[in-house]
């Protein structure tokens, strides 16, 4: 998939995810936060997102410090599922 398709797609998911049904696509861009004052997602969301890239892509991310590295902004996730997906 393409990287372009791809940043889409985790967009659409997220929201779907994690409810947050005052937001479309459009209003996430590809380098904003996803935590603190970007998107203000929590540690509860950072635990949903985990459980979607292993549910998704076949990403089983288990040390909390990968999860930081892997989950900083969209463009930093789809990187992220480009080099260790599975499925």
């Amino acid at each position: 998939m393409e990287k372009e398709a791809l940043k889409e797609q985790l967009k659409a998911q997220i929201i779907q995810f994690l409810n947050l049904t005052d937001l479309t696509p459009a209003d996430i861009r590809d380098k904003d936060l996803l935590f603190g004052d970007g998107l203000g997602l929590d540690s509860i969301d950072s635990l949903e997102l985990i459980v979607l890239l292993k549910k998704e892509y076949g990403i089983d991310i288990r040390d909390p410090k990968e999860g930081r590295k892997a989950l900083v902004d969209i463009d930093t996730m789809a990187d992220y599922i480009i080099e260790h997906r599975t499925k």
